[in-house]
């Protein structure tokens, strides 16, 4: 086995892991490390020699340890994601804090939601069969699937079909929600 090779795998792998683990997408971290996406993908699928500064880059971005990249590790019993670590996007006056792993993108995704007043998060249809399941923390939002809408409160919550085109949106001031989106 080519030694150089192996490294270009593992060093693809450990980012592609590091960037789904934090749920961000190709764009998110070209956004966030100033590496363009073509690079951020060439590098994810072994393509590419990134140069050191290129890694350092990536590397804070994604809030991976620079030194331990190409080691490989065992997981530990507890994984415990520090509050100021999970990744956070910024859309419209909504903060979407990413809660779930890598391995539960596509599958099982949660998210805490923080909406400035007026603040809207509309989304495409997801997958056939894709539900959503919000919980009102603080504040009143509505929320609408297709034709139908309901309005909420603290406490309520509501699960939906995300498989068409559905929206959450703040009523009259500011509110806070988590969000589970489940693959059928």
């Amino acid at each position: 086995m080519n030694p150089r090779s192996d490294i270009h795998d593992r060093l693809a792998a450990s980012l592609r892991e590091a960037r789904r683990a934090r749920g961000l997408s190709l764009d998110a971290v070209a956004k966030l490390s100033g590496v363009s996406r073509s690079m951020v993908s060439q590098i994810e699928r072994g393509e590419s020699s990134p140069t050191v500064a290129t890694l350092w880059n990536l590397t804070q971005a994604l809030q991976v340890d620079f030194a331990g990249l190409l080691e490989g590790r065992e997981r530990p019993g507890i994984e415990v994601t520090r509050g100021t670590a999970a990744p956070v996007i910024d859309r419209n006056g909504v903060k979407i804090r990413i809660l779930s792993p890598a391995e539960a993108v596509g599958e099982h995704e949660v998210y805490d939601l923080a909406f400035t007043a007026g603040a809207r998060l509309a989304s495409d249809p997801h997958g056939p069969g894709c539900r959503e399941h919000l919980t009102v923390i603080e504040g009143r939002l509505s929320v609408r699937s297709g034709e139908e809408g309901e309005s909420l409160g603290p406490g309520d919550v509501a699960r939906y079909p995300a498989d068409r085109r559905h929206e959450i949106a703040a009523e009259g001031g500011p509110a806070r929600a988590i969000l589970i989106v489940q693959d059928s």
